[in-house]
């Protein structure tokens, strides 16, 4: 991940012997990165263009056989300074909400192959981290560090010994054959049955220009020959992560200027297709504001397809401790023009403290003081796309605060419509040990398995992993956690850790899974090792030749206690002949019923659920799997339930904020859910900040006001210690069937309110949309906040 290259304001501590050296894997010490210069929120940047040389090569088999095997270069010298921190949401005010604090249970992954890849047995190791990622293809395994690559067979036995990266690039001419610089990627394109390998180059470069060098195999042996492409950036294009999808290949930056500074996130799209074929090939790239960086692309893996035109999904951490932000990567290859990157979009999700606060580096390691950094700033390679049929599937994940540790908190989302919704999420941190440096993917079925580092002040740096089934509950890993090596060292020097692990399936079967993680086999430096795992989880190599699928639409709906609330529940025959399915629902919260009508179908029919809740059923959201169950298999779906208060919430979802997060809000701003001070209950909202902030935080909802309502009411507590002038608070509740604006609260500053209560008419059948907002001018010394809770339509 970061050499020295990236400078950050410390390239001036390196040493004189370091300056010959083209990659450097340890950023040395020094002063501070100059701040980050402002740029648009998104735009089209300038290295948009052609590739500057291709070719196609020799086979791989003989540019190894002249190559000079197992050396990565020099080693950095000087002390440890860690990694500058990319942008990142601020510590959440309450604990993480869906940690697993217990293992899952006796079942586990069934281990298959286990084997050392690239490591100091085989290769000459100078610098940290690794960066250890591999790919999985039909026969074989390609494995990527940070400067050297290797070919395996599936049962471990090397095809291609460690090879620096550079050689793939022998006999191309530039930099890409010249330096072997490192943060090389690895993967398989399922869809082609290819290879793609690629590497930064130049990065010593005071002033660049700096490359990104990909090759594409021209078949499914990892030995044969490749079509090469050098694409070139004006700044320099540090951490580059690889996602494949029909329509590009895509590559994602985290770019800072020649000086160190950090810029912000860049995109790239690479014509897959051209790249293919070995034509000549064009990149078109975007870029984010300075307030995102480390995303990742969706990452195909299964033999299906997204549906045809679905643009590139991109993800990355929010800036709030509640999101993650999303964009989407239509390119265009006919009219470049027409290329659109749109977005942040706001994915809101359970409030998250990133590990290790501001440092990043807290991960103890038993007999060393030496910490290790958990590089909590980012989503961790892969975002991994799947195509079920009936529903489209990503999984990514990232180190969290869990506790007094570390934890890996995971997600999977499914698209709704054009747009990622969260399907489920968990915190995995089973006991007090530190995960972190994962990575997860699925099998065919929809098993979901994840691997990390795992460590503590008694424990080495160790490699494990666990999963969770198709049809487990939701949000838990809840099979048993597999060790696949346990490190016999520390690192002793050097927090630098990962930058990264990879988890990838295996195309012949898509049930196998392969993960790759570094360990260390005794305290040191440069002695890392590096190991490949194969795993698989139960039922998913013998899905039925009669098989069926269920989903629900509405996938969700929002009710008043005592009243009920329907979906329809949808079958489709996926293999095989029709059979009966019996359905049936699970999850209900206490005091509510379900009903189907039919009660069973017909694979390929539907039937529509009912969900009648009682007056004292709890407010909240419930999750409710609709099982169906047929003679050859069983399968469910999800149906998310959001029970209101019967007698005063009305129309608004989540009014008294007691989910823990802004279920049901639309926010902006610096806003968070708090569990001190509420006016009723355990949480409230808190718009603005105990530290200054800039402009308006707000949180919105549009709600359509019930039957026999009449009066909108909500409790509002600001602390104000400046003067209207400049901050306040304030709610404005618009008629979205009239278009008339009413404001509810008018601008307030005082030093302390007190929880107030403001009411508003509503009309019943209306649709409004609610607005609380805080206003703080970003003045040192008066920051302004508000707290509001108890939203109610009665």
């Amino acid at each position: 991940m970061s050499r020295s290259r990236r400078r950050r304001g410390r390239i001036a501590a390196l040493t004189a012997i370091l300056t010959a050296v083209p990659a450097l894997w340890l950023a040395a010490p020094g002063a501070q990165a100059d701040p980050a210069p402002h740029t648009p929120a998104a735009h089209r940047s300038a290295d948009t263009g052609p590739a500057v040389r291709h070719d196609t090569s020799q086979t791989l088999r003989a540019m190894a056989a002249h190559a000079h095997h197992g050396h990565g270069g020099k080693k950095e010298q000087g002390d440890d300074p860690g990694e500058t921190r990319l942008p990142h949401p601020p510590a959440s005010p309450i604990p993480d909400p869906v940690v697993q604090s217990s293992p899952g249970g006796p079942s586990a992954p069934s281990t298959g192959t286990n084997f050392e890849g690239i490591g100091a047995g085989n290769y000459s190791i100078t610098g940290v981290p690794p960066d250890p990622n591999s790919a999985v293809g039909s026969s074989q395994i390609v494995e990527t560090v940070n400067t050297a690559y290797a070919v395996y067979s599936k049962s471990g036995a090397t095809v291609l010994a460690p090879t620096n990266t550079s050689t793939l690039w022998s006999g191309f001419g530039g930099s890409c054959e010249t330096t072997n610089d490192g943060d090389a990627v690895v993967r398989w394109d399922t869809l082609a049955s290819r290879w793609v390998v690629t590497q930064f180059a130049n990065v010593s470069s005071a002033s660049g220009p700096y490359y990104e060098c990909v090759a594409v195999s021209t078949s499914a042996d990892a030995t044969g020959t490749y079509n090469r492409y050098s694409f070139q950036y004006a700044n320099f294009p540090d951490y580059p992560k690889l996602s494949v999808w029909p329509d590009a290949y895509y590559i994602t930056y985290n770019m800072f200027t020649p000086a160190g500074s950090f810029l912000n996130a860049e995109a790239c799209a690479l014509n897959r297709s051209a790249m293919l074929t070995g034509a000549s090939a064009t990149q078109q790239c975007f870029t984010t504001s300075s307030s995102y960086g480390g995303l990742l692309g969706a990452d195909l893996d299964g033999s299906t397809a997204p549906p045809s035109g679905e643009p590139e999904l991109m993800t990355g951490l929010g800036t709030t401790s509640t999101t993650l932000a999303y964009w989407k990567f239509h390119t265009d290859w006919a009219t470049p023009a027409n290329s659109t990157f749109t977005g942040p979009s706001t994915l809101t999700v359970a409030s998250y403290t990133t590990a290790c606060g501001s440092s990043g580096t807290c991960i103890p390691q038993s007999g060393t003081s030496q910490q290790l950094d958990s590089l909590s700033d980012r989503l961790m390679f892969r975002l991994a796309y799947r195509n079920f049929g009936d529903h489209e599937s990503l999984v990514v994940n990232h180190a969290v605060t869990a506790g007094s540790s570390v934890g890996v908190r995971w997600y999977e989302l499914r698209m709704s419509g054009s747009n990622p919704t969260v399907y489920q999420q968990g915190t995995y941190a089973p006991d007090s040990a530190y995960r972190w440096m994962g990575s997860i993917a699925e099998d065919k079925v929809g098993n979901i398995a994840l691997g990390y580092s795992q460590s503590s002040s008694s424990v080495h740096p160790s490699i494990r992993y666990t999963g969770r089934l198709a049809g487990d509950t939701l949000g838990s890993m809840t099979q048993g956690e597999v060790t696949a090596i346990t490190g016999g060292g520390s690192q002793t020097s050097y927090s630098r850790w990962g930058d990264y692990t990879s988890m990838a399936v295996d195309p012949t079967d898509d049930c196998t899974f392969w993960y790759t993680n570094e360990y260390i086999p005794a305290n040191g430096n440069f002695n890392w090792h590096t190991r490949l795992a194969s795993f698989t989880l139960p039922n998913c190599g013998s899905t039925a030749s009669n098989d069926f699928s269920v989903s629900v639409s509405p996938a969700s709906s929002s009710v008043a206690a005592g009243s009920s609330a329907s979906t329809t529940v949808s079958t489709a025959v996926t293999s095989g002949s029709a059979q009966s399915v019996s359905l049936s629902a699970s999850g209900l919260p206490s005091g509510a019923n379900a009903s189907f009508n039919p009660a069973s179908v017909t694979a390929g029919g539907s039937s529509t659920l009912t969900v009648a809740t009682s007056s004292s059923t709890p407010t909240g959201t419930y999750n409710i799997t609709v099982t169906g169950t047929g003679a050859s298999a069983t399968h469910t779906a999800t149906y998310a339930l959001t029970v209101t208060s019967g007698s005063g919430g009305g129309g608004i979802t989540n009014g008294g904020f007691e989910t823990g997060s802004l279920t049901g809000w639309t926010s902006s701003g610096t806003t968070s859910v708090v569990n001190s001070g509420a006016h009723s209950g355990t949480y409230a909202v808190q718009l603005g900040s105990t530290s200054p902030t800039s402009g308006d935080s707000s949180i919105a909802q549009t709600f359509t006001a019930p039957s026999g309502t009449s009066k909108l009411g909500f409790y509002y507590n600001v602390t104000c210690p400046d003067t209207v002038t400049y901050d306040w608070a304030t709610a404005t509740l618009k008629d979205n069937t009239t278009g008339t604006t009413t404001t509810v609260l008018a601008k307030t500053c005082v030093s302390s309110s007190g929880w107030t209560q403001k009411t508003a008419s509503v009309t019943a059948g209306h649709s409004y949309t609610l607005t609380l907002i805080n206003h703080d001018d970003n003045y040192t010394g008066d920051p302004t906040y508000t707290l509001y809770d108890d939203v109610t339509v009665s």
